[in-house]
């Protein structure tokens, strides 16, 4: 779990030296953790527990990256609290009926948000949006859609009609039919998302969105397919899946990961990190040998902030992670070690040499 970068790697100081640099850097992490935000993990409802987790963890890599760079006898390097920070995202969506109207979730109170013909649509207090069919109206009409959209700064867990449980990510969408009544279920994403699927073996259920469609009947799987990033990612954690493009379809294993570069319809099979793949779920920020831009889009998401850069940025790679409750400076701290800068004006992220 620790934060890393591969270039300037020399360690000068000595043991007593590292150890007061690190309670340096731990005293001045720990004030700025913010106990008892409103923002947690998709998956947990402990969040003052999660909080310090958070700040261990962030302490952990920050010290673990410093020993790791070239720095002058006895710096301390701690930066002083951001005044114009950038605070995490949470539960927003907004879902958009059958007739067009629209609904913000993070608005709605807990409860029925919604009732069509013989659908009852809830907010449950966890952050989640329930679909209920009633046995006593069969009338439901699987030709009518309702979508769920995330913004920039959300994220949203739905249960689809069938059962199904589908975590979108920020800044994606899930186009679903109000009922699974034909011959598949089909849904269609934009961004990401995280599928947990009901079992129905005579009935498919399928992921198109952005050149590929995933066919499943049940299993467990990740979906990474925004528009700004230059690989599909498929990740399978339970089951198989087939994935299929124009002209190539190929059936992938628990563990493995199918990936289709934009503008090429052909299909690869990787070993996956299944760790990194669902990370964002379960509350992380997670990278492997990932560049700043990389490292930068998903906090751009997430912040609901731009990015831009000035001057030649030196080339880092970036391992590790970190809980995606923290504000934005807790983060451009730890990237700060990499002799890369960053500034917050407002809703951007500027980085600079």
């Amino acid at each position: 779990d620790s934060f890393s970068s591969e270039p300037d790697i020399e360690d000068n100081l000595s043991t007593d030296e590292k150890d007061l640099l690190k309670e340096e850097i731990k005293a001045s992490l720990l004030q700025r953790i913010e106990y008892g935000s409103s923002v947690r993990p998709l998956y947990t409802r402990n969040y003052f527990r999660i909080s310090v987790a958070a700040a261990i963890l962030v302490i952990i890599s920050a010290g673990t990256y410093f020993f790791s760079v070239k720095l002058p006898q006895k710096q301390i390097a701690v930066s002083a609290p951001n005044k114009n920070d950038l605070v995490p995202g949470g539960n927003k969506a907004i879902l958009i009926l059958a007739d067009g109207s629209k609904i913000i979730l993070d608005n709605a109170k807990n409860g029925i948000v919604a009732k069509q013909a013989g659908l009852v649509i809830t907010k449950t207090r966890e952050g989640q949006l329930v679909y209920d069919i009633s046995s006593t109206s069969p009338s439901v009409n699987s030709n009518t859609y309702n979508t769920i959209q995330t913004p920039k700064g959300g994220q949203y867990q739905v249960n689809l009609p069938d059962g199904s449980q589908v975590w979108l990510n920020s800044e994606s969408s899930l186009k679903f039919p109000t009922a699974f009544t034909g011959s598949e279920r089909r849904v269609v994403l934009t961004g990401e998302a995280y599928f947990e699927i009901k079992e129905n073996k005579n009935k498919p259920f399928r992921v198109a969105g952005n050149t590929q469609t995933v066919e499943v009947l049940g299993t467990h799987f990740n979906v990474n397919s925004y528009a700004d990033e230059s690989v599909i990612k498929t990740t399978l954690l339970e089951g198989s899946v087939k994935v299929t493009t124009d002209n190539s379809n190929t059936i992938i294993k628990p563990g493995e990961q199918s990936q289709v570069k934009t503008g090429v319809s052909q299909i690869a099979i990787v070993q996956a990190d299944t760790e990194g793949s669902i990370a964002w779920k379960n509350g992380f920020f997670y990278f492997k040998d990932a560049d700043i831009k990389t490292v930068m889009r998903q906090l751009s998401r997430w912040y609901d902030v731009d990015v831009e850069y000035e001057g030649t940025i030196p080339h880092r790679v970036f391992s590790g992670k970190i809980y995606r409750n923290v504000n934005a400076s807790q983060v451009l701290d730890i990237l700060r070690f990499t002799k890369i800068h960053f500034r917050i004006e407002g809703k951007r992220i500027i980085v600079t040499p």
